[in-house]
């Protein structure tokens, strides 16, 4: 599709937008905070496609983000805070700005040169520490992971692998002693030294820990939904069977 074609397609939805704001019961009550909790369940919805490989429900859940976006910048504009136009041009100008790269004379090696320099200029930014840009409500399993890559940015991160993996087996046997202890506060904490020290340990594996547990979950469910069916074919409901009944269809449904 062409350029002119693309602009067409957005300046469609962006009158679209307006009709509905000016004629639909629904859209006219919506405000910021209405649309929030609807956009993180889009965010997840095209995560979901996304790890499925099915790019035609992409596209859809795409489209379903850019209206969000669309929808918030339209009711900007009513207050006369930004519209589409104002948040275009500020993530251009804030593209531009953390390229020096690309639209400077600053020279970069390799990706992670450019990743440090964008560290480096979110400081001078304003910004006091290069975690503040770590949203507060994120889930901690990524939370965790974007703190470790934004502090690996300025530096302050481990050398080697096998390093890591140390830390890893530090944190477990840690963990065995205060499980020994009995005290659940401290269990609880080490527990989560041995998570973070495992997200930690899957960035230098080049491995995404929020899609490989996510992976994990649906093979998991797949497999489980395998084991119900077997046992509605048999007509005898789950809690009726025992473990090694229940272990001849998990282990078919391994194979599967």
């Amino acid at each position: 599709m062409s350029r002119e074609n693309q602009l067409k397609a957005f300046e469609r939805l962006l009158i679209i937008m307006d009709e509905l704001r000016e004629k639909c019961p629904w859209d006219k009550k919506q405000t910021l905070q209405t649309l929030r909790h609807l956009t993180i369940e889009e965010t997840y919805e095209l995560g979901d496609a996304i790890l499925d490989n099915d790019l035609n429900e992409v596209k859809k859940e795409l489209g379903d983000l850019l209206l969000h976006i669309v929808f918030y910048a339209k009711i900007g504009s009513e207050t006369n805070d930004f519209d589409i136009a104002d948040v275009c041009n500020e993530i251009c100008e804030k593209l531009i700005y953390r390229h020096p790269h690309i639209y400077g004379d600053v020279n970069v090696e390799n990706e992670e040169e450019v990743k440090q320099n964008w560290e480096k200029l979110k400081l001078k930014e304003g910004k006091k520490s290069v975690l503040e840009g770590v949203p507060n409500s994120l889930p901690a399993l990524v939370k965790a992971s974007r703190i470790q890559d934004k502090v690996k940015g300025v530096g302050f991160d481990w050398e080697e692998p096998h390093q890591v993996w140390d830390k890893v087996q530090e944190e477990l046997q840690e963990l065995q002693d205060e499980v020994k202890s009995g005290n659940q506060d401290k269990i609880e904490d080490e527990f989560g030294d041995v998570l973070f020290s495992m997200i930690n340990y899957a960035r230098f594996l080049n491995v995404n820990p929020e899609d490989a547990l996510e992976r994990t979950n649906k093979k998991f469910i797949k497999r489980f939904q395998y084991l119900e069916s077997k046992a509605n074919e048999l007509g005898k409901p789950l809690m009726d069977m025992t473990l090694t009944e229940m272990d001849v269809f998990w282990n078919e449904a391994k194979k599967l």
